[in-house]
């Protein structure tokens, strides 16, 4: 025991040791932090500036963008000031709370896209008691429980993951602190542990799909059912963004557990972290603005606004 080494920092290993590519998959990883805090924020400010848009749906969406907004910024930042400036070392502390931002995050996204199911299950469904059902008070209450459920999920994991001391390395062959490469590192009883935790909390994550799956085959149904070729559009319409939104995000969750666990840095390893840390802040604005005819009008108003404003001012 007196040997035992227990570290308190660790090594993040990029893909490679050239300087100069280093800089360019920090200059490329910029680009798409830009793009993507652009995109969020565009998307959230229109949403609480615009009237028109002051409905349960859009509610939702807007917590959806903030989430995204800041979670981009948990791992991705980082990523792009050890690239930039070189830098390889990353604090216990550090890597514990990047731990427990990037769960949060990412379990508060799916409780959002649990209530936004129901949301879009009654005013599909259930037309006429839509108003009382969805009221602000449950918007709130909906909105508040989400993020209360990523939270304490992600202590609950987190403190699970961080239960023990590093003691048989302390290198992470990746650019942050990925969850499956801390698991690869970590003591066998805080392995034990958390396949425990995981095991407990897949049957709230089950009921959450239980919930998804039961309420788009009411919706499907209920649209099927509809003799009007207008309104059928119209019902699918309001409900594609967040099932464009849903099939990303379980498209990228699944690559966090199933990808690769490299014992030494590879390009596919890079690869996939970008693809489930990057993709969805990034494109979730795309998928909101190009499918969804409100928003998109809410875009022009606010172009036109802006226009004529800076017209009176030029004038003036």
């Amino acid at each position: 025991m007196d040997n035992l080494t227990i570290f308190t920092e660790f090594l993040l290993i990029d893909v490679s040791n050239s300087r100069e590519l280093q800089i360019l998959q920090g200059l490329i990883f910029l680009v798409v932090y830009l793009a993507a805090l652009a995109g969020n924020l565009v998307t959230f400010i229109i949403i609480v500036i615009d009237p028109h848009l002051h409905i349960p749906m859009y509610f939702f969406m807007g917590n959806l963008s903030l989430r995204d907004f800041v979670y981009i910024s948990v791992t991705v930042s980082k990523s792009i000031t050890n690239s930039l400036m070189g830098h390889k070392v990353i604090s216990l502390r550090a890597c514990a709370t990047q731990t427990f931002l990037y769960i949060f995050f990412e379990s508060a996204e799916f409780f959002f896209l649990v209530v936004m199911s129901y949301d879009r299950y009654v005013a599909i469904c259930h037309p006429l008691h839509y108003a009382s059902t969805v009221s602000p008070r449950f918007c709130t209450q909906a909105s508040c429980g989400s993020w209360a459920s990523g939270l304490v999920y992600s202590a609950f994991h987190t403190g699970t993951m961080f239960s023990h001391p590093f003691t048989e390395s302390n290198v992470i062959h990746q650019v942050f602190c990925d969850v499956p490469q801390i698991m690869s590192i970590s003591s066998q009883a805080v392995q034990f542990s958390e396949f425990v935790a995981l095991a407990v909390s897949a049957c709230f994550v089950l009921l959450g799909f239980v919930i998804l799956f039961a309420s788009y085959v009411h919706i499907f149904s209920t649209v099927l059912h509809m003799r009007s070729v207008d309104a059928q559009n119209k019902a699918l319409s309001t409900c594609s963004p967040q099932i464009s939104t849903l099939t990303l995000f379980i498209i990228t969750g699944l690559f966090a557990p199933l990808g690769p666990v490299s014992n030494s840095p590879s390009i596919q390893t890079l690869l996939t972290a970008m693809f489930y840390s990057m993709v969805s802040p990034l494109v979730n604005p795309i998928i909101f603005s190009l499918r969804n005819r409100e928003i998109k009008s809410a875009v022009h108003r606010m172009l036109k606004k802006a226009f004529q404003f800076h017209r009176r001012d030029f004038i003036s």
